[in-house]
């Protein structure tokens, strides 16, 4: 899947971008909890995930 698309996932839902990319783990619960506290955290780490696995 290509990095757009994971990016644009990342901003509308997080969670479900982090889980394509990383999969089920630390990095997906972390997530949503992110998410759950804030739209804005959720997201950022979301994009991070995604721009670190390049």
């Amino acid at each position: 899947m290509s990095n757009l698309v994971r990016i644009l996932l990342a901003i509308f839902l997080p969670p479900i971008a982090v889980l394509i990319t990383e999969g089920i783990g630390l990095q997906f619960l972390l997530n949503i909890l992110l998410t759950l506290l804030g739209g804005v955290p959720g997201m950022i780490h979301a994009i991070w995930i995604i721009m670190r696995n390049r």
